[in-house]
């Protein structure tokens, strides 16, 4: 749009305003809808003159074989993420705009050979993003780096307690892929019968998959093909530059402390604290994808407890723990360490619960009990009669397409029954502490939970799937342990449930995302869900071939290798929590996690009460927690890519808002597509040549000395 035709939409716009405002009752009807269609301009009526595809031709064999490709992509990253601090941000931009590109390139490649049978549509792109996103949320949903991994000997050996074979699981390909078989399809038929109830009756919002699907509609117009093409290219380029910066340091790791990761950048005291810059293209891309606040909540959360904190309960070695207590025995400062992130991890936990579902309940309330099933939620902050003609004409376009394919409410209910029987066999065969009458209690709650789950996530885009989870921990993992004196299998049956809650809950918000963002394009339901399914599918088995590749080129959950893998301790921990009761905690440690028990509920309530305006200046506890564990060298990462995005933004804040998300995901995606060949240099023994480690000149005195002799 020239800047002159921009004045006059704006003139025409203000003229509108004051005209309604002072000449209502005279303005007629067709001027009205004039200006609230200038202000609310119409999606569908830009894709008016183009056929929406069946639903079958929404399936389309390249829409599939791109969202396989990509779904190799997006799982090796988020498994590269959830083995070294376990922040995964959203990477749905970068999904969105590849899923366009190669699809886009294959197209123009078969319609220069005069191949094209069927043009690319917005409803096709809306299938590829649903895939790739049901792939590799199994990678997070299937506790690779949370409670499936930490069923392993390796986990084990860090604790003093749940060491019986009763509680230990190792990790196998096999085992793997049929747990996640049986439990990673049962989410996705228990929020089925009730899709209509909550995108057109209830009409919630989902705000990630309505980002989504904005960002699908642009695509597909002339403007935004354009914008996209230029976004994919930078992308490219950060992409190469990332994959062959960490080709680059992959020389100089040949040892242990080796390489650009171990740059004592703040100095050796800081390094020894675990605060110094190392170098990751990763999660300089992660901090320029999450708010500011979070990566300033990760900062101090570190500062506190590595700044300050640790230092000063590690004065006390002796008085509070053995002096003997060393590296990741939980008797030592390793305990503290751990059970003090768990505080804080299950206030914020609890207190969000409690949140949301009270969210929940009452707009649940709310709706059923006014007689206006049209009426939208108090959310959405409008009722029906004051939606504009734009939304109107855009509604009955999306209702009447969201309609036409049903599907039928026995096949779900079938679905579901059947695939809770066959887990219901097969579980207590791959866990045997867990019995057949856990996973049918879990089964007839579950649908409960999805529900709210769902729900709350449509009010409030907050999945609450790994609180679900570590409910299951403490319930079964207790349960279970009750069966026997000696406490054995109450672990591994807690972390068994946990994963099956886990996948219910989290796979049902994502299919009602998806749902929404169908909707909101046009696709049909029916192709959103049998893309979900075959996305999951294509999880079951990428994601465990992909954590087996990790598990055998690296040392996993070891907290000084690159991948520590922090939660499947705190995992464990917490399901020792939940069987031994506060016996596991060392010296004053109940009352530091007391303290912080509270303090994140306090904090969090805080932040409700004083608004959106000053919440953006208290910290998240939630967020605060995960360095307590990890240490602080990721936030100092995170927060230089927030500075990167700050003063692009100052510079040139439309160009720094069209292309930050794509160069982020480019560094995220370069970075962790390096992780497949540096895997397969690990299988194959192929070890770095040179080992560049860093030494204070009283070391390297030493060391010169002792080579000199």
């Amino acid at each position: 749009m020239d800047h002159n035709n921009g004045d006059q939409y704006e003139e025409k716009l203000e003229a509108g305003g004051l005209h309604q405002r002072r000449y209502n009752n005279t303005a007629s009807a067709e001027e009205e809808e004039e200006v609230e269609e200038l202000k609310n301009p119409s999606v569908e009526k830009v894709f008016e003159g183009k056929e929406v595809p069946t639903w079958q031709r929404q399936l389309t064999f390249r829409a599939f074989a791109v969202s396989f490709v990509l779904s190799v992509l997006f799982t090796f990253i988020v498994m590269k993420l959830n083995l070294t601090t376990g922040v995964i941000p959203s990477l749905n931009v970068a999904a969105g705009l590849l899923g366009f590109f190669l699809v886009k390139m294959w197209t123009k490649l078969l319609e220069k050979s005069g191949l094209l049978k069927q043009p690319f549509t917005r409803q096709e792109n809306t299938v590829i993003q649903t895939c790739v996103v049901a792939a590799s949320g199994i990678a997070f949903s299937g506790g690779f780096g949370s409670y499936l991994f930490a069923m392993s000997q390796k986990v084990a050996s860090q604790s003093t307690k749940g060491l019986t074979s009763a509680d230990i699981k190792n990790p196998s390909l096999h085992w793997i892929i049929g747990f996640l078989v049986v439990v990673s399809f049962l989410g996705l038929f228990s929020v089925v019968p009730l899709r209509k109830i909550m995108i057109i009756d209830f009409k919630l919002i989902y705000p990630s998959g309505t980002a989504t699907a904005y960002l699908i509609n642009s695509f597909h117009t002339p403007e935004g093909a354009k914008l996209a093409k230029k976004q994919v290219r930078e992308l490219g380029k950060f992409f190469g530059f990332s994959f062959f910066w960490g080709f680059f340091q992959w020389f100089f790791t040949g040892g242990d402390s080796c390489g650009f990761q171990s740059f004592p950048t703040l100095g050796l005291k800081a390094y020894a604290n675990t605060f110094y810059f190392d170098f990751s293209a990763t999660y300089v891309g992660v901090g320029m994808i999450c708010p500011y606040l979070v990566n300033v909540s990760l900062l101090l959360g570190a500062i506190l407890s590595w700044g300050i904190m640790w230092p000063l309960i590690g004065d006390k070695k002796g008085d509070w723990y053995s002096a003997t207590a060393h590296g990741n025995n939980l008797s030592g400062l390793y305990g503290y360490k751990v059970f003090i992130a768990i505080a804080l991890i299950l206030g914020d936990g609890l207190y969000n619960f409690v949140k949301v579902m009270g969210i929940t309940l009452k707009a649940l309330f709310t709706q059923l009990s006014n007689k206006d099933t049209s009426a939208v939620l108090p959310s959405d902050g409008r009722s029906a009669a004051l939606m504009t003609s734009a939304e109107s004409y855009d509604d009955q376009c999306r209702t009447t397409m969201f309609l036409k394919d049903q599907i039928p409410t026995w096949v779900a209910v079938t679905g579901y029954v059947t695939i809770a029987i066959i887990s219901t066999i097969t579980l207590p065969h791959i866990f045997h502490p867990l019995r057949w009458y856990y996973i049918v209690v879990i089964y007839i709650i579950a649908p409960v939970l999805a529900f709210c789950n769902a729900y709350g996530c449509g009010l409030t885009d907050w999945s609450l799937a790994s609180t679900y989870g570590k409910l299951a921990i403490f319930t079964i993992g207790a349960w279970a342990a009750s069966a026997h004196s000696d406490h054995h299998g109450g672990v591994l049956a807690g972390l068994a449930a946990c994963g099956v809650m886990m996948n219910i809950v989290s796979t049902a918000s994502d299919l009602s995302q998806d749902f929404k963002t169908g909707y909101l394009t046009l696709a049909s339901p029916r192709s959103m869900f049998i893309s979900q399914v075959i996305g999951t599918a294509y999880g079951c088995i990428i994601s465990p071939c992909v954590f087996w590749l990790f598990y055998k080129a690296f040392p996993l959950g070891d907290p000084n290798s690159p991948y520590p893998a922090p939660y499947a301790s705190v995992y464990r921990n917490m399901a020792i929590l939940g069987v031994e009761g506060f016996s596991a905690l060392p010296k004053h440690c109940l009352t530091f996690c007391a303290v912080f028990f509270i303090g994140a509920i306090v904090v969090n309530f805080i932040r409700d009460l004083v608004g959106k305006k000053w919440n953006r200046f208290i910290p998240l506890p939630m967020a605060m927690a995960i360095p307590f564990y990890i240490g602080g060298y990721f936030t100092i990462d995170m927060c230089l890519g927030s500075l990167i995005l700050f003063i692009w933004r100052k510079l040139n804040k439309a160009k720094a808002d069209a292309f930050g998300p794509a160069v982020a995901s480019g560094l995220i995606c370069g970075d962790g597509i390096w992780t497949l060949p540096s895997s397969l240099l690990a299988l194959f023994r192929v070890n770095p040549p040179i080992c560049m480690k860093f030494l204070s000149r009283a070391a390297n005195a030493r060391v010169d000395t002792f080579l000199g002799s």
